[in-house]
């Protein structure tokens, strides 16, 4: 009887320890930059392997529709972290310098941006300069569209003209013949070009970083609430982050899994060369070697900052100490993630 008790007793306590421990977790809703496609899986590998809960939070996890929607939700609050492309998240502090809850970037994890012109072969461009005078493609809010004044100044590219069409339609406009090039993220828009049957062969893709534009990509942000009210949250986040990162990056095909847990639609071949695209040439760069993951060099940042400004033509200049904060990183040896270099 007394054994009974005794087993009651601790069943009861375990129970209320577990209880606390789910009521101690803090809530934080993460939102993409874009569908769960293969670089997903970077966020849903610590979330399915219990890395977030097991740093006191309680991860959820969306996709997005783009950068800026992203930078628009987690400055209103809809949302208290996200992953967004810098060039919009600067742009987005520059032409609201009023707005109270302008979101900060925390953690970078795409050292270049991902964006790039991309022809076929058979239109003769083989190089930026022979875009001069070429019809180009891309959706009016598309990042490599927006910053291709400074790849154009960078190229000495002139007399580009433009034709706006939604995403779906960007590469079956190449293939067809009614543009000459486009601009997209070069992981996703070679993709769709083999998508529609093009071979890799017979595509060029210039990508910004190789052509002396270095801006950068993809970041880690989160609301000034947040880093006010628990700065502990955010540090957690990244360290958790950053551990899950790591085990994608030495092995994609595995984390792949956690993106097909989330869309059971995703084409598992197509979806794991994108990651391993967007690791080859974003995320372990030579500039994120060169740098450190999931960091910034001051300079670089600061003429990105004035080459946006110029680029979006915002309302004021970008400040660049305004859109970053480095604070909350892990440790040098938690942040050495990157994989040997190929």
């Amino acid at each position: 009887m007394k054994k009974r008790a005794f087993l009651q007793t601790a069943a009861a306590l375990a129970a209320l320890v577990t209880l606390g421990q789910a009521q101690a977790q803090t809530a934080i809703k993460f939102q993409l930059d874009w569908r769960f496609e293969g670089p997903a899986a970077l966020f849903l590998q610590p979330a399915a392997k219990g890395y977030f809960r097991d740093a006191g939070l309680n991860v959820t996890i969306d996709s997005g529709n783009g950068s800026g929607g992203t930078v628009t939700r987690v400055a209103s609050g809809t949302y208290d972290m996200g992953f967004a492309d810098m060039a919009a998240l600067m742009e987005f502090h520059a032409n609201n310098p009023d707005a109270p809850n302008k979101p900060v970037a925390v953690m970078m994890v795409y050292n270049n941006t991902p964006a790039a012109v991309l022809a076929l072969k058979k239109s003769g461009i083989s190089k930026p300069a022979d875009l001069s005078g070429r019809k180009l493609g891309a959706p009016v809010f598309d990042a490599g569209r927006k910053a291709f004044p400074i790849f154009e100044k960078a190229n000495n590219v002139s007399n580009v003209a433009w034709t706006s069409m939604d995403p779906p339609l960007r590469e079956t406009m190449l293939v067809r013949g009614d543009i000459d090039a486009i601009t997209g993220f070069s992981f996703t828009s070679l993709l769709n070009l083999e998508a529609r049957g093009v071979k890799p062969e017979d595509v060029v893709v210039m990508p910004y970083a190789d052509f002396g534009v270095k801006l950068y990509g993809n970041a880690i942000i989160a609301s000034p609430k947040l880093i006010q009210e628990n700065p502990e949250a955010i540090k957690a986040f990244l360290k958790a982050f950053a551990k899950g990162a790591k085990e994608v990056m030495a092995n994609p095909t595995a984390g792949i899994e956690t993106v097909k847990a989330r869309d059971g639609i995703i084409n598992v071949a197509l979806e794991t060369r994108r990651l391993q695209l967007a690791i080859n040439s974003v995320v372990a760069s030579p500039d994120a070697r060169r740098e450190g993951f999931g960091q910034v060099n001051p300079g670089r940042l600061a003429l990105m900052a004035s080459q946006v400004s110029d680029a979006y033509g915002t309302k004021t200049r970008i400040n660049p100490t305004a859109v970053w904060n480095g604070s909350f990183l892990p440790t040098a040896a938690e942040l050495n993630v990157l994989p040997p270099a190929r």
